[in-house]
């Protein structure tokens, strides 16, 4: 198995800057919101022009909503503030390698850029699972980039559902 960001085969791939490392810092800022409401870690930010457009913490739980993932709140947030759901000049970076609904509304936006944190190998729809950004059987492809700030994803996610198991364990569940 290739490791961390040589795993995305998306062809149009760039490499990482220091600028995704800022804004995945903002997204992983957002994923300790989430954790801290109960909700899975996951953050995601929104950039056009060089600026942050739209955020997102996962919030199904609190919403109940299952569709409140942090990608689909970020893509809400960032179409009414540019005013169209027509994100094609924007990056979304997040926490967490995004899932088949998320990748399929990216899809639809059609973002320019994903870049992701860690890699989700039950769930991942960028690479782990299905490579949906880049699906020629779609009308857009989306440039992706995986492993940014990985450790540092992959490690809040971990302690987080740790944390959850203990109190599972102790609560009987």
């Amino acid at each position: 198995m290739i490791e961390k960001a040589s795993r995305v085969k998306c062809p149009d791939m760039k490499t990482s800057t220091s600028d995704d490392e800022r804004y995945m810092a903002a997204a992983l800022e957002l994923a300790r919101t989430a954790a801290a409401a109960g909700e899975v870690p996951v953050g995601a930010v929104i950039v056009s022009g060089g600026s942050i457009v739209a955020t997102g913490a996962n919030a199904p739980i609190a919403t109940h909503d299952p569709t409140a993932h942090a990608e689909i709140l970020a893509l809400r947030q960032a179409g009414q503030a540019l005013g169209t759901y027509r994100l094609a000049d924007a990056t979304l970076y997040v926490t967490l390698e995004p899932c088949a609904m998320c990748a399929a509304a990216i899809v639809h936006a059609r973002l320019k850029r994903v870049v992701f944190g860690a890699w989700d190998p039950r769930q991942g729809a960028v690479d782990s699972v299905f490579q949906l950004l880049y699906s020629a059987d779609l009308n857009h492809r989306v440039d992706a980039f995986g492993g940014v700030l990985h450790d540092q994803c992959s490690a809040q996610l971990k302690t987080f559902f740790k944390q959850r198991r203990g109190l599972d364990s102790l609560s009987g569940v």
